[in-house]
C-alpha cells in the first residue's frame, strides 16, 4: 500500500474546517438474537449459534426480541432522544457473503429513537454537545475470515471462511448529526464521544461494550471544507474502528490525508476506508452507497414496534445517572486529585477502575494497577488495557498483595500469568509457586546467613546506622528469589541486631 501524503495537522486546520460524524454500533447483550432464538454469546465454535432464520433459509420467519426492544428504548432515553410511538423495520438490500439473506433487517425512515444529544467531556474539563440524529435497531452480519495473504483482508487472500454466529445479533446503531466546531479537538472529541457511549451502555447493563470483541464499533466520518465555505466537503467513512485510541488516530489521519489532497487541487472520493492499526493509516474500501442504493422498503414479515407510554416511563425511571454526573461523584468518593482522575479518564480506564473498586479493591490500588503495569503491558502488546484482564482479577490481585501473600514484584509476575491465560491470580500463584515466604524461621535463617557473610553490618546497625540493614535485606531477598516481604525482613534484621 503506497504511503499517502499527509499535511501537518496544524497547517490543515489553518486551511480547512473539519466536520465530523459518527455511527456507533452497539451489540446488545440479550440471551438470544434479534429475530431468532439462537443463543447470543461470544466465542462459540463457528456456525453453531445459528437457526434457519439466521441463515435466511426459505420459509423461516423473524420474530422480534422483546428484550432487545427494551434495551434499545433505554439507550434512546439515555441519549436524550424522543421515543417513536411507532417504529418500523425495513429491508436494507445488499449482497455480501456474511449476509445470508442478501438483506439486513434494519430501520430506515422510522427509527425507534431520534433527536437527542450527548454531553461529551474533554480532558481539560470542557464539554461538547454532540447532536444525535437517531438510534435504530438492526441485526448484525456474520464474520468473514480471510485466509492467506499478508494483510488479513480480502485483497490477496486465497479464500474466505464465513462464520454466521454473529449474524442476527441485536444491534443499535447511533448516528450523529454533522458535528461542527471541533477544530483542533476533533481527534480527542472522537475518542471522548465513543468513550461516553461506552460508559452509557455499560451503565445501562445492555452491552459488554468490549471494542476488541466488536461489541462496540465506530464508523468515523470525516470531511473538510475550505475556511469560509458553507458547502460541506465530501466525506469518508472509516469503518469498524475498534479501540478508543484508534478512533482518535483515524480521525487525525483522515484530516491530514484529505487536507494534503485538497491543497493540491485533488478531490476526495466518497468511500469507506479501512483502518490499519499496525501502520496508523487508512486505505480505500468501497465507494460509499447512499440510502437510495440500498433499495429500502418496509419489512413485510414484521409488525411495527409500538411501545406503551407505561413501558417508556418505566424505563426512563430506571435510567442510571449520566456519565458526567457519575464521574463527578466517583472523583469525590475516591478522593482522587484532578490529575489522578484525569489520568484515569484520559486513558479510557474509568469503567475498569470503577468495576475493580466495586469488586473490592481500594480506589488508589485500582488506579495504580490499571494506569501502571496493565497499561504498560497494553502499550508493549499494542492492545487495549481492558482487553487484557478483567476487573475481578485485578481486584483479586490487589487482595493478595494487601493480605501479604504477594509483594509488588511477585504481583507483576502473577499479572502477566493472568494476562497470558494461566488462570485466576490465585491459580497463577499456586501453579508458579509465587507466594511470599511468610515463615519467619525461614527468613531468620536467611538473615543469619547474610549477617554471617557480612559481620561488619551487624556492628553498624547496633551503632545506629540503620540504613546498613539494606545490604542484609538485599541478600535475603536474593536468597528468597524475591519471595519475601522486604518490610518484614527489615523488622527481623533490626530485631536480631537488638537482641545481640
Amino acid at each position: 500500500m503506497a504511503k499517502a501524503k499527509l499535511m501537518d495537522f496544524d497547517k490543515a486546520l489553518e486551511l480547512f474546517e473539519p466536520v465530523l460524524g459518527f455511527e456507533v454500533h452497539v451489540e446488545l447483550s440479550t440471551k438470544t438474537k434479534m429475530f431468532s432464538d439462537a443463543p447470543n454469546f461470544f466465542g462459540g465454535e463457528p456456525n453453531t449459534n445459528i437457526t434457519p432464520v439466521d441463515l435466511g433459509l426459505p420459509g423461516s420467519l423473524p420474530v422480534v426480541n422483546g428484550e432487545a426492544v427494551r434495551y434499545s428504548i433505554s439507550l434512546g432515553l439515555a441519549l436524550g432522544c424522543s421515543i417513536a410511538p411507532s417504529s418500523r423495520f425495513a429491508r436494507k438490500n445488499y449482497f455480501y457473503p456474511d449476509l445470508a439473506k442478501n438483506y439486513q433487517i434494519s430501520q430506515f425512515d422510522e427509527p425507534i429513537a431520534f433527536d437527542g444529544s450527548v454531553e461529551v467531556e474533554l480532558a481539560d474539563g470542557r464539554t461538547v454537545t454532540v447532536p444525535i440524529e437517531r438510534a435504530h435497531m438492526e441485526e448484525d452480519a456474520g464474520k468473514l475470515t480471510h485466509v492467506g495473504g499478508a494483510t488479513g483482508r480480502i485483497q490477496g487472500a486465497e479464500y474466505s471462511l464465513v462464520d454466521y454466529n454473529r449474524a442476527g445479533v441485536p444491534l443499535v446503531e447511533i448516528v450523529t448529526r454533522p458535528i461542527f466546531g471541533a477544530e483542533a479537538d476533533a481527534p480527542e472529541l472522537a475518542k471522548a464521544y465513543v468513550a461516553t457511549i461506552r460508559d452509557i451502555v455499560v451503565a445501562l447493563g445492555i452491552s459488554e461494550a468490549r471494542m476488541e470483541r466488536g461489541n462496540l464499533r465506530c464508523d468515523a466520518n470525516v470531511s473538510l471544507r475550505p475556511r469560509g465555505q458553507e458547502k460541506l466537503g465530501t466525506r469518508t467513512e472509516t469503518k469498524n474502528v475498534n479501540s478508543l485510541r484508534s478512533v482518535e488516530r483515524a480521525v487525525r489521519y483522515e484530516i491530514q490525508r484529505q487536507a494534503a489532497i485538497l491543497a493540491e487541487g485533488g478531490t476526495i472520493v466518497q468511500e469507506t476506508r479501512h483502518w490499519h492499526e499496525d501502520t496508523g493509516e487508512t486505505s480505500a474500501g468501497r465507494p460509499k452507497s447512499d440510502a437510495d442504493d440500498y433499495r429500502y422498503f418496509p419489512e413485510p414479515d414484521l409488525l411495527p414496534v409500538v411501545p406503551s407510554a407505561e413501558l417508556i416511563d418505566e424505563l426512563r425511571a430506571a435510567l442510571p445517572e449520566p456519565p458526567a454526573a457519575r464521574r463527578r461523584r466517583l472523583k469525590a468518593e475516591w478522593g482522587f486529585t484532578d490529575l489522578e482522575f484525569q489520568d484515569v479518564q484520559n486513558a479510557g480506564l474509568l469503567v475498569e477502575v470503577a468495576s475493580t473498586v466495586e469488586a473490592g479493591a481500594s480506589p488508589q490500588a485500582a488506579r495504580k494497577w490499571w494506569s501502571g503495569e496493565i497499561s504498560r503491558i497494553a502499550n508493549v502488546r499494542s492492545a487495549e488495557a481492558s482487553a487484557l484482564v478483567s476487573p475481578a482479577d485485578v481486584a483479586a490481585l490487589v487482595a493478595l498483595v494487601e493480605a501479604g501473600a504477594l509483594n509488588d514484584r511477585l504481583a507483576r509476575q502473577v499479572l502477566e500469568g493472568v494476562i497470558d491465560g494461566e488462570g485466576t491470580p490465585q491459580e497463577v500463584v499456586d501453579a508458579r509457586g509465587l507466594a511470599v515466604v511468610s515463615d519467619d524461621s525461614a527468613l531468620i535463617a536467611a538473615i543469619d546467613e547474610a549477617l554471617a557473610a557480612q559481620p561488619d553490618v551487624l556492628a553498624k546497625i547496633k551503632d545506629g546506622k540503620v540504613q546498613a540493614a539494606g545490604a542484609v535485606i538485599g541478600a535475603v531477598m536474593k536468597a528468597m528469589k524475591g519471595q519475601a516481604d522486604a518490610a518484614r525482613v527489615r523488622e527481623l534484621v533490626l530485631e536480631r541486631a537488638a537482641a545481640e
